[in-house]
């Protein structure tokens, strides 16, 4: 019953069966194969125009490359408080902006309050050279928090960046998840919607080690290359990320594995709904839930052999928590059985 994260399950079949293909012979470096090139294009027909793809090695690096491709001096991106960004990435997206900042903005259940974000990027108004220059807008989808930025949400957030001139990030680690989620095309989750550049994940939903940077507007990727390569993420044996995708896209299955996790996810929480001895904190749309639970319960599940992480309320959710009990966060992915969910959900019983 491992429910820390979706990291931490394997690769799936046909994502292992494609790696083991293109293992053998040789094929160009740095990107130039056949393999490569197929999966550009598969990118730009999976999101319905042409786009400039570059395969990395991390989310944390595809987040920090994209900022970096549009710093500024004095740069400053607006993210939520408890974006991964912000809170997960030892300052990688500062590091390799060369100095950059990240801005929290407010906002429940893991989305930016609109009106928060306005009011944080009027603290740096423009030509004031003390305070720097606001850079980016990046938002996570699906967000930290298991919960889903809806298209209207996503519109006004784009909105909001577009009049100030900014561009719009969007970290999709769980993006498969969440496009499955909302019952979308790529597209019409994100370009449609005015965002820019995306951090599309594989890693989380079934792949060994596959991340990409998406650019929806291939003219803004023109120091790219050089952005990735002096960050050390221009892999020489890029067929390796490229046989993951090919396989990964292959008749879906990247929506099918991110619908299973969905469902798991699902499942478990109509069984904490109908539990006495826990509830959830908000409801989730993907594959992150957060459960509040009495402490002692959670010493005995684990001993049980239940495994989960203890988690940091968020702000706006503190106050829901009483002084013997804690949030868990339950993380599902594609290799997550029926069986797991149920044994789990009778130790809350």
């Amino acid at each position: 019953m491992i429910f820390t994260s979706d990291n931490w399950a394997g690769v799936h079949p046909a994502i292992a069966a494609s790696l083991m293909a293109h293992s053998n012979g040789f094929a160009a470096a740095y990107g130039a194969g056949d393999l490569d090139r197929k999966v550009e294009n598969t990118f730009n027909e999976t999101f319905g125009r042409d786009v400039a793809v570059f395969f990395v090695g991390t989310g944390t690096a595809a987040n920090s490359l994209a900022l970096s491709s549009v710093n500024r001096p004095g740069g400053v991106s607006f993210c939520h408080r408890e974006a991964h960004v912000f809170a997960d990435e030892c300052g990688a997206p500062e590091f390799f902006s060369h100095g950059s900042r990240l801005a929290p903005v407010d906002g429940a259940e893991g989305k930016m309050d609109p009106a928060a974000l306005e009011a944080e990027i009027a603290r740096f108004p423009q030509g004031f050279v003390h305070a720097g220059q606001p850079m980016a807008v990046t938002l996570t989808q699906a967000t930290e928090s298991g919960t889903l930025y809806q298209p209207d949400e996503i519109r006004e957030i784009s909105r909001i960046a577009k009049a100030h001139g900014l561009p719009l990030h969007m970290d999709g680690a769980r993006f498969a998840n969440a496009l499955v989620a909302l019952d979308l095309t790529p597209a019409q989750m994100t370009a449609d919607l005015g965002v820019d550049i995306v951090s599309f994940g594989g890693t989380k939903n079934g792949c060994w080690c596959a991340e990409a940077l998406v650019f929806l507007d291939p003219e803004m990727a023109r120091q790219t290359p050089f952005i990735r390569k002096r960050a050390a993420q221009l892999f020489s044996k890029s067929r390796f990320i490229a046989a993951q995708f090919d396989a990964y896209f292959e008749n879906n299955l990247w929506l099918e594995t991110a619908r299973h996790a969905n469902s798991m996810c699902a499942r478990l929480q109509a069984g904490i709904e109908s539990s006495d001895n826990a509830r959830l904190a908000w409801k989730s749309q993907a594959n992150e839930t957060f459960p509040i639970v009495p402490k002692p319960l959670v010493k005995e599940m684990m001993a049980k052999g239940a495994m989960f992480y203890e988690w940091s309320a968020p702000r706006s959710a503190a106050h829901l928590i009483g002084a013997e009990e804690t949030m868990i966060r339950l993380v599902t992915s594609f290799a997550t059985t029926e069986n797991n969910v149920d044994q789990f959900v009778d130790m809350l019983n």
